[in-house]
């Protein structure tokens, strides 16, 4: 295997405060981060045809892997928990969840935990052609994923503590509104259509439909149990919702938001995560968390059609440009699984930072 070149590493340090309310009309950060390093190297040079992007909550940066290596090519220092990871429709820029909140697990007493850091909160926007953070866009309250209008203009925000998803404008930074979607809102996806934006709500267990037009809440429907992520199908006929505390996954037909089936996933300790929908819409990839696999769903039937064993606590994954190669971040095993599609065999495993989250492909 060739190593390319040391790998380049972009020190920045991220001081900034948090203006005004939430929900209100918010200025965009045009400070950029203060920075004791020297001046920025050039970004790597990558040998595949894209680049893959991951954000590693606890140490606080953003891994790039090279495909054609497998090999972690420079690390980007971000900021406070960085997790949900989106990309601009162009590819110039990846928009980046950072959070001052303390991390708290599913049983933590959080009267003990330190208080939120607010200052630390919002969305660092990265340069993806000379890797540099360009600005974080304030506003938004312990955001922890987040997705982009079709036109690349607009940022739809899940912000977790607040139980409420805010719509940004990109270009000047200002909330230009902010909906109620139940508590502990997670997962954020625009159809590819553009139409509609759906949120999940963990605490609710139920999805919110964003009119991306209206801007306004349209609906709201009832899902599986703890909700985490949503897909679309290419055509954005059909959403894949994904339930953690029961092990299934909500076929939604779009064109009425209703649920119209249900998918039962098996096998041990399967917690249903992350979903990701091929390039011809033919399969369905959901993480699985605790159970330690990737699950596989023909889209033609609705029924798993196999399974892989990739890693620790696998979340966030994400499939290249041709749908050949399958990535997934494994939080408590500081790597990521690279899956070969076509015969859903594990490929190999590549070191990251500490607690990767969210994956992001970006063609060159």
């Amino acid at each position: 295997m060739h190593i390319p070149a040391t790998a380049i590493l972009v020190t920045l340090s991220i001081a900034a405060s948090l203006t005004g309310a939430c929900g209100g009309t918010q200025p965009r950060d045009e400070t950029p981060p203060t920075s004791t390093a020297r001046p920025a190297a050039p970004a790597p040079t990558l040998q595949g045809a894209y680049g893959v992007y991951v954000t590693n909550e606890i140490s606080g940066n953003l891994s790039v892997i090279d495909p054609a290596t497998h090999m972690v090519v420079a690390t980007l220092p971000l900021g406070k928990r960085p997790r949900g990871i989106r990309v601009a429709p162009d590819g110039a820029e990846l928009y980046v969840a950072l959070s001052g909140s303390p991390i708290s697990p599913p049983g933590t007493d959080e009267s003990k935990l330190p208080p939120p850091d607010r200052a630390s909160d919002g969305i660092g926007v990265v340069d993806t052609k000379a890797l540099v953070l360009r600005t974080i866009l304030r506003g938004p309250q312990d955001p922890e994923q987040t997705s982009v209008s079709r036109d690349g203009a607009r940022l739809y925000i899940a912000n977790e503590d607040k139980g409420t998803a805010s719509v940004v404008d990109i270009a000047g930074g200002k909330t230009l509104a902010e909906f109620e979607v139940g508590g502990e809102p997670e997962g954020v996806t625009t159809s590819p259509d553009g139409r509609f934006v759906y949120v999940t709500s963990e605490a609710d267990s139920q999805v919110s439909v964003i009119d991306t037009t209206a801007n306004r809440v349209l609906r709201q429907f009832a899902v599986g149990p703890r909700p985490r992520d949503s897909a679309f199908s290419p055509d954005s006929s059909r959403a894949y919702v994904t339930a953690e505390n029961n092990a299934s996954i909500s076929v939604v037909d779009t064109a009425t938001h209703t649920v119209i089936q249900t998918i039962r996933l098996t096998g041990e300790n399967v917690r249903p995560m992350g979903a990701v929908v091929s390039p011809d819409g033919t399969r369905l990839y959901v993480s699985t968390g605790r159970g330690g696999t990737v699950a596989a769903v023909d889209t033609a039937t609705n029924k798993p059609i196999g399974s892989v064993a990739v890693g620790t606590r696998p979340w966030g994954l994400a499939l290249s440009p041709d749908g050949a190669r399958l990535y997934t971040a494994n939080g408590p095993s500081n790597d990521v699984s690279v899956v070969d599609t076509a015969t859903l065999s594990l490929i190999t495993r590549i070191p990251v930072g500490q607690s990767p989250w969210g994956v992001a492909i970006v063609e060159r």
